[in-house]
Formats: structure tokens, C-alpha cells, sequence
């Protein structure tokens, strides 16, 4: 395996932390970064190494990218647009166009990489997996518009109606994608592995846990919740619960998420695989903001106030046994995680609120409603 890598996205949250790894292991590291204003107000930012070539650029650019490519061993493909932002088209075509065009430029080229490493997400499933009293593990569907508008944001088995209770929730479940962001990563993975049995290349879709850490955008009020309760404590409002604050989440931190990455770069036992990465923990989004109001030691507590997101999962935890096959256990549990990124964000200047202002327009596009 060759030791030259292209890290897309990488002065990112997720692909920065995997240069910064690749670099202690010897590797040589090319970036390809837009500089995504949403998350890079201030353009390049500091931690972007000097050891590293820097690329600012769009993959949506085909020249670029194709340049970008040259002399490359091993892609990590993290650039992705994404959160809970109002915008379809771009989503399709960052997300979506970008990898079908880069997978292109490598098949067409005959370009000589080894393997491709696809950042996908837990939001490919429909909805976590669920244990029914009757029929045993089940997958469930989506929970409708219609149900959530009532306030019940309970999830029903299948088969039979009767309530569930969550477990892991295995590779093999069902994916769907049930926004607009979720699609496209559904599209991303499946065009990654599609493309590498089909050309031979090897291929991995690591599908991430919600990832966390220092560097995650203070700015982008759209995505990362950890990093949006943080700013709207830090500002002295109430971070902000949809549904009940109860839908749980597992949580991984980023740079559990980066040696993954930089160990399935250097394994085959995964290619051609999804592949879950998180804890495989699961924690409620209402105990989360309580537990960073504590570390902050800002007693404000969260408020739910009757909204819900359609085609949000209710419950999601990572079954990690694929990934943990070869060696893989986080390092970092979620009180030190949060402790560490709180360490980090303190030492921000401008540390401000954008959520507020972002619901208004979350609303207005009907990506939040509110219960009836």
C-alpha cells in the first residue's frame, strides 16, 4: 500500500484530525478544501499543517479535482455538504456529483490509486433497530409526519404496532435516507462500493456515529449538535431540544473517528464493506445538554418547545462488532470528549450564537415543524 493520500475536505472538523494522523505515520498528505463559508468564516483556518499541500478548491471542479488526484495512493474522501440546512440542489451536487465525478476521473484516467475511503453516516438508515416484544428484532420504518404532529414520538414495530425498544443497530439494516443530506450520503457510499466492485479498486463507506472534538464549527448553527448547545450556553440562552430531548444518540470522538479511517486505509478485512464507527453508546440528546451545561457550569437547562425535524430516527446506536474486528475500540469516552472540545472552545474568540437566527429560516423552509 502506497503511503501518498489525498484527504478531500481536510481542513475540516473529521478530515483535518486525519491529516494530522497520517502525518505522524509518515504519510504524504495532499488537501482538497473549498473553505466552506458556513464552516470557515475566517477562511484557511490555523491548524491546517505546513507539512501538509493545500488545495483550495470545489470538488465540483473537474480540472481541479482531477489535478488534486495526481500521484495518489490512497483517497479519504470526507468533503461533503451537509447538517440541516434548507438547500437540495447543493447537497446533490457536492455530495452526490462530486464523488460520481471523482470516482470518474479515476476509472477514465486509469489513474493508479489503491483504495477509496468514503465518509458516510449513520443517517443512511431509516431508523434505528429495535427489539418488539412479539416479533423480536425488527427494523422499523420511518415515523410519520402524521404521528410525530401529535407529539407521539414513539417507534412502533413493523409487524404488529406494539412500541419498541432500541438496541444496535447492525450494517446489514435496511437504508433508506430520509432527508435530503441523508440521500446523499445514501447515494455517496453506494456509488463508492458500486464503483470499486465494479473497477476492482478497493473500497470502504465508513458510517459514522455523530462525530465530536475540537475544530467542529462554531459558526455552522446547522449541524453538530455538541458544538450548538456549547455556543448557545456560552452566550446564556438554552440549548434546544426537538421532540422530547429523549431520542438517543451514539457519539464518537473525532479522533477515534481519524484512526479508524487511517486503519482501514492499512487492512483489507473491510474492503468493500459499510462499515458502522462510533461508541456503541447510546446517550439522549436531553442528557447531553445537561451534562455540557454541567461542565460549563452554566446552570440553564434545555428547553423542548413542541418542534420535531421529519425524517429524524429516534433512536440510533452503532453495532461496532465489524469494525472492532480488526482492532478498532474508541479511546476517548464522551466526558473526557466533551471536556477536551470544551477546552478547545473557550480559547475561541466570537464564540456566538447563529442557532437563533437559523431557526427562523429552518422554519420558513419546513425543514422543523412543530407539534400540534
Amino acid at each position: 500500500m502506497g503511503r501518498r493520500a489525498l484527504v478531500t475536505g481536510g481542513a475540516g472538523l473529521i478530515g483535518s484530525h486525519i491529516v494530522d494522523r497520517l502525518l505522524r505515520e509518515g504519510w504524504s498528505v495532499r488537501i482538497l478544501d473549498n473553505l466552506e463559508p458556513n464552516t470557515h468564516r475566517n477562511g484557511k483556518p490555523a491548524w491546517v499543517p505546513q507539512d501538509a499541500e493545500f488545495i483550495e478548491g470545489d470538488i465540483r471542479h473537474r480540472d481541479l479535482l482531477r489535478l488534486s488526484l495526481d500521484d495518489i495512493d490512497v483517497v479519504f474522501h470526507q468533503a461533503a455538504y451537509g447538517g440541516y440546512m434548507p438547500d437540495i440542489a447543493k447537497y446533490v451536487e457536492v455530495n452526490s456529483f462530486g464523488t460520481a465525478q471523482m470516482l470518474e476521473i479515476i476509472r477514465d484516467d486509469n489513474l493508479p490509486i489503491k483504495k477509496v475511503i468514503v465518509a458516510s453516516s449513520q443517517a443512511v438508515y431509516r431508523e434505528g433497530a429495535a427489539v418488539c416484544p412479539q416479533h423480536g428484532l425488527v427494523f422499523p420504518h420511518v415515523r410519520s409526519v402524521r404521528q410525530l404532529v401529535i407529539g407521539d414520538f414513539a417507534v412502533y414495530c413493523p409487524h404488529c404496532g406494539e412500541e419498541t425498544k432500541q438496541v444496535a443497530t447492525p450494517e446489514d439494516a435496511p437504508i433508506a435516507g430520509e432527508t435530503v443530506y441523508a440521500i446523499t450520503k445514501v447515494d455517496q457510499e453506494r456509488l463508492v462500493l458500486t464503483w470499486g466492485r465494479q473497477t476492482g479498486i478497493p473500497t470502504i463507506a465508513l458510517r459514522y456515529a455523530c462525530t465530536y472534538g475540537p475544530r467542529q464549527s462554531i459558526f455552522n448553527p446547522y449541524t453538530g449538535v455538541i458544538a450548538i448547545f456549547c455556543t448557545r450556553l456560552l452566550n446564556g440562552q438554552a440549548p434546544v431540544l426537538y421532540e422530547d430531548g429523549k431520542q438517543t444518540r451514539d457519539f464518537c470522538y473525532v479522533e477515534d473517528i481519524a484512526r479508524a479511517n487511517v486503519l482501514a486505509a492499512t487492512t483489507s478485512a473491510l474492503d468493500g464493506l459499510p462499515v458502522n464507527v462510533g461508541s456503541g453508546q447510546a446517550v439522549s440528546i436531553g442528557e447531553l445538554a445537561t451534562q455540557i451545561a454541567a461542565a460549563l457550569n452554566i446552570p440553564i437547562a434545555p428547553i423542548a418547545r413542541g418542534e420535531f425535524r421529519p425524517g429524524e430516527m429516534r433512536h440510533l446506536i452503532s453495532d461496532t462488532t465489524r469494525i472492532r474486528s480488526i482492532g478498532f475500540t474508541p479511546d476517548v469516552d464522551l466526558s473526557a470528549g466533551i471536556a477536551r472540545y470544551l477546552d478547545w472552545i473557550r480559547a475561541q474568540a466570537d464564540v456566538r450564537d447563529y442557532f437563533a437566527e437559523a431557526e427562523s429560516i429552518l422554519r420558513a423552509k419546513r425543514i422543523v415543524h412543530r407539534v400540534v
